[in-house]
């Protein structure tokens, strides 16, 4: 009958504790596990993951190669495409595409990075653009439709 007291774990659930360090009866008196002799054997041993034992550390090994500049700034790049597709979504409202307009739909994923304007695609819409960048040929082709273009300063 299975009541509350009765109740057992599965077999071969719960394995034994490997109690070490507590006197040769256990099995694991002794050395403790831990070999014979060295830094790993003794008590208070600590030393990083990568330490390999004197021998010359991967970090060192290898080269240093390359530079990343922490001032470097990557424009964002926005195709006509993509603002078309924006227009006949309706994500963009009463044709101003600004930073804020392109953030909350989604075409850039930084509000405060500057962001530029490539002609890849057509665009059909008559928009009054501010972006910090324009390609010529986006120019070119913004203007032939009606649109106006603003350029602001990053």
């Amino acid at each position: 009958m299975n009541i509350l007291s009765n109740l057992k774990p599965a077999k071969g659930s719960n394995k034994k504790v490997k109690r070490i360090g507590r006197g040769e009866g256990s099995g694991h008196g002794g050395t403790a596990t831990r070999g014979e002799n060295g830094q790993r054997s003794r008590a208070g041993a600590k030393f990083p993951a990568w330490f390999e034992g004197g021998q010359m550390p991967l970090q060192r090994r290898i080269p240093k190669r390359g530079f990343h500049s922490p001032f470097k700034i990557v424009n964002q790049v926005i195709n006509l495409t993509t603002l078309q597709r924006l227009v006949d979504e309706k994500k963009i409202q009463d044709g101003e595409v600004n930073a804020v307009s392109l953030y909350k739909s989604g075409a850039i994923s930084k509000a405060a990075a500057p962001y530029k304007i490539l002609a890849q695609g057509e665009l059909k819409a008559k928009l009054n653009i501010e972006a910090n960048y324009f390609s010529a040929t986006a120019k070119e082709k913004i203007e032939s439709v009606g649109g106006t273009i603003k350029e602001i300063k990053f």
